[in-house]
């Protein structure tokens, strides 16, 4: 997901040398939301997985 993310950082950063303002501007918004969605994925994640870890077996 961060891949994607950086994938459309590369796109406007790239449009906008080029001199398309719209496009650069849709593309580093997309790129900002999946980069927030991700980080939003990944501190669930770590969350949930310090939750599992944590639960006491007895023998």
């Amino acid at each position: 997901m961060l891949g994607w993310a950086l994938t459309f950082l590369v796109v406007a950063l790239i449009a906008a040398v080029l001199g398309f303002g719209g496009i650069a501007g849709t593309a580093i918004e997309i790129a900002k939301i999946i980069f927030f969605v991700a980080i939003i994925l990944f501190l669930v994640s770590a969350v949930v997985g310090l939750f599992r870890g944590r639960s006491s077996r007895m023998p």
